[in-house]
């Protein structure tokens, strides 16, 4: 798990206005196009090839951390991560200095620590700033943050959302939706639940393409990489758990 204390500062920036967006390259501060699930998926697929087309269909199965093995340690890719904290964060976030092997200071930090840097959540906020999500979408170094966020707008607390939490049960998700799921000891997490009152760990990627009983998802910090899950689906488009809630990305094409 990542560092809680620090994602607590970087929420309350948010909710205090005192971050924004200025870090943010034009074309997305403006936007320069008109955020859509094309230019969302379209770099999370371009994200997925720099890392090497990665597929884990297996949980992780044999994969074992190393500097030798984690990609996210790698020339060319752990500055890449960097990005992913810097442009995915809002400007003045404890945590956008981080990369995929340094801290705030630009120490190297331990394997053992590697938990605590997750980047995940960056990952996923760097898709959607870059697909011209704006300024107000609910960036975040915790995906429970957007969750809990998507989960107040399904009950029409958020004039405007950008994302709205759907039940998996009755939602199939739909290309460029983020599906989630809970980790730790928010495995037990349901729909039902939301949203928490305390921040709790989790995990969601992005669909990035559909089939007649499968999706597929990339995802960052998956075996240490931007990687791609193949998830079951019904009949009906549906995915089961662990998933257990889809937040339906509010694009305007």
């Amino acid at each position: 798990m990542r560092l809680y204390a620090a994602a607590l500062v970087g929420l309350a920036l948010t909710i205090s206005g005192c971050a924004s967006d200025r870090h943010a390259p034009p074309f997305a501060q403006k936007p320069y196009e008109a955020f859509s699930r094309t230019n969302a998926v379209a770099i999370a697929m371009d994200e997925w090839r720099l890392f090497g087309m990665r597929v884990d269909d297996n949980d992780d199965a044999g994969y074992v951390q190393t500097n030798a093995t984690m990609a996210e340690r790698q020339p060319g890719l752990w500055q890449r991560i960097g990005e992913y904290w810097w442009e995915g964060l809002n400007a003045g976030d404890p945590d956008n200095a981080w990369t995929g092997k340094h801290n705030a200071q630009g120490q190297v930090f331990p394997v053992a620590v590697n938990g605590q840097y997750a980047w995940s959540a960056a990952f996923i906020s760097y898709v959607m700033r870059t697909a011209g999500a704006g300024k107000n979408f609910p960036y975040s170094a915790d995906h429970a943050h957007y969750i809990n966020y998507a989960a107040r707008a399904a009950k029409g607390e958020i004039p405007n959302p950008r994302l709205i939490a759907e039940d998996p049960k009755t939602y199939a998700p739909r290309l460029g939706d983020l599906v989630c799921l809970g980790r730790d000891h928010a495995r037990s997490l349901s729909f039902a639940d939301l949203p928490t009152v305390d921040v709790f760990p989790a995990h969601c990627s992005i669909v990035v393409a559909g089939a007649a009983d499968q999706i597929s998802v990339i995802g960052g910090n998956v075996e240490d990489a931007v990687t791609m899950t193949h998830v079951p689906t019904n009949n009906s488009g549906l995915v089961g758990p662990p998933w257990f809630v889809v937040l339906r990305v509010m694009y305007l094409r």
